[in-house]
């Protein structure tokens, strides 16, 4: 399943179900939520762990529709951001990234 259709599929949930799809502080708490949710689900090795990262995306992407984010083209932007920045390690061996021209 690519990124579009999930966020539809999550979004067509929402409707269906009379779930928040107008109040974006509420639905930026209830994503944070299951961030928490699935940080103890690692934590303490719990076999749901997977479906609660499956919970971070799905909140996520209705966010993302809900502010007519088109989150499949901003993911493959970054990736492409991501995949051509350039990072050096500074004398104390930290790793920075290396200023791109023209980046300012």
């Amino acid at each position: 399943m690519d990124i579009r259709s999930a966020q539809q599929l999550a979004w067509d949930n929402k409707l269906a179900k009379g779930f928040n799809t107008t109040d974006v502080p509420l639905e930026f708490g209830l994503l944070t939520a299951e961030v928490g949710e699935a940080f103890t689900a690692w934590r303490r090795k719990l076999p749901d762990f997977g479906e609660e990262l499956a919970d971070v995306f799905l909140y996520l992407a209705a966010l993302a529709e809900m502010n007519g984010v088109d989150l499949e083209s901003e993911v493959e932007r970054k990736l492409a951001k991501n995949r051509d920045r350039v990072y050096a390690r500074d004398e104390r061996g930290v790793l920075l990234r290396v200023e791109e021209p023209g980046s300012r």
